[in-house]
């Protein structure tokens, strides 16, 4: 049974089966149905459910004894009597407010792309505020900036890419300070868009020479990039040239003719089929369906001097995010950050990234719900994949203790929890095997795969 399922149901279970109380055990509810984020009637009514369900296990701890009380008075009875002697409701507000964030007034920095949507929409659409929080959300020129003002303590938290944390906190670059991922922003939402002068090259052998853009060493776009190309035979370091571009200035770059294409945010490679420089030549789910792209992010620092702050903004971008999963949502969200001081973009531009309905720069139009989806929960399994990548091309040297690393950084045993109070079904395990270009990645053998590549960096 859920946390949140209605205690006073009595063909409920309140201690055996699955979180979601539709299936016998976890592996079952794993096997049916993939992590949804689906938000109930009201924060308060989750909140409710909680203390309800907690008080019913104290009294009832055997559920044969419950379900015959309840049989025997029925719910509406049961609810009145137990909060004759039990103050449900002052329990259900101080169970709401759980500790008291120590600094309230937050700074949380985001590159103006549709990964960063919860982010974003949380401070416009009232999140933050909802969990007891008054955070500024800081539009920021790039990544390089986003990782320095963070460091430097201007930013509380921060919108970063996936495997920025790791980086970070291995050192890659810069002093080792320990990051933290609670939660990821996004899943799939990038493509590959090529300068409308190419659309005769459309297979990648064509490519050699060519220039692209992305936008940071440490991203998702660079090892999605990577990976394609030497799927296709093309060594990255030689056969091409790579070259970082902060997201807003990829567009300018292509009409300039500076890049031949890009490996970027779908907001970016729609604006450029908007404007009429580029065309769609893939979507990043069609090389790795359901891959992670940025994260929310924090010190470590900021996470143990501000545990309830940490906790509450936590609880906003998964609560954001679980808004955000609901299709239904999307144009609301499209225009909530499309202005200048967010996105930026046309709202025509957002929805067709969000919706999944676009041009594709062909004279196509095409339809895909699952362009871009937000799924927050942080799969080691997804860190581990990245270290791979970083060990594959040289920007790790030596030996890795890929487990060890992405338990450190990403958190999947403290969000699961936090889910789990909120009302959601996170997973029951942090790892999970999946394909890239139709190759299976076990995560348990990190080195093996590293190592089963023709194309990488000498070691």
């Amino acid at each position: 049974m859920s946390t949140f399922d209605n205690p006073f149901d009595p063909d409920r279970n309140l201690r055996a089966g699955c979180v979601c109380g539709q299936h016998q055990s976890a592996a079952e509810h794993e096997q049916a149905t993939a992590l949804r984020c689906d938000p109930v009637e009201s924060e308060e009514k989750r909140y409710e459910g909680v203390v309800a369900s907690a008080v019913m296990r104290a009294m009832f701890p055997q559920d044969v004894a419950r379900r015959a009380f309840l049989k025997s008075v029925g719910a509406s009875t049961a609810l009145a009597a137990l909060s004759q002697f039990f103050p449900l409701k002052t329990a259900t507000e101080v169970f709401a407010q759980g500790g008291a964030p120590e600094k309230k007034d937050l700074k949380v920095g985001f590159i103006p792309i549709t990964c960063a949507t919860p982010i974003i929409m949380a401070a416009p659409m009232g999140f933050y505020a909802k969990h007891g929080l008054n955070v500024e959300v800081v539009k920021t020129a790039g990544w390089a900036v986003i990782r320095d003002k963070t460091i430097n303590k201007e930013y509380d938290a921060a919108h970063m890419l996936a495997p920025m944390p790791i980086a970070i906190s291995l050192g890659l670059g810069a002093n080792a300070i320990p990051f933290a991922v609670p939660a990821i922003e996004n899943i799939n939402g990038q493509g590959i868009v090529l300068a409308a002068k190419h659309k005769d090259k459309r297979d990648p052998k064509d490519w050699k020479g060519m220039k692209f853009a992305i936008p940071f060493d440490y991203s998702m776009h660079n090892y999605l990039l990577r990976y394609y190309l030497a799927e296709h035979g093309l060594d990255p370091d030689t056969d091409v040239q790579l070259r970082s571009v902060p997201p807003p200035e990829m567009v300018a770059n292509l009409r300039a003719d500076n890049i031949d294409g890009f490996l970027a945010p779908d907001n970016i490679c729609q604006r450029a089929i908007y404007d009429g420089v580029g065309f769609m030549h893939l979507l990043s789910k069609e090389i790795w369906d359901g891959h992670p792209c940025c994260s929310f992010a924090a010190s470590k620092e900021f996470i143990t001097t501000a545990p309830n702050s940490f906790a509450a903004l936590t609880r906003a971008i998964v609560d954001a995010t679980a808004y955000a999963s609901k299709a239904e949502n999307r144009k609301q969200i499209a225009e909530a950050i499309a202005p200048a001081n967010y996105i930026n973009a046309p709202v025509t531009v957002l929805e067709q990234v969000l919706t999944g309905t676009y041009a594709d720069g062909l004279g196509g139009v095409k339809t895909d719900a699952k362009r871009v989806d937000f799924d927050p929960f942080p799969w080691q399994s997804f860190a581990v994949w990245m270290l791979t990548q970083m060990k594959r091309w040289g920007q790790i040297k030596g030996d890795v203790d890929y487990k060890a690393v992405a338990e450190q950084v990403y958190l999947a045993t403290d969000t699961k929890k936090l889910m789990t109070e909120m009302g959601l079904s996170p997973p029951a395990t942090a790892y999970k095997s999946f394909a890239v270009m139709g190759k299976t990645f076990d995560p348990a053998k990190p080195e093996d795969y590293v190592a089963s590549f023709k194309i990488r960096k000498a070691s």
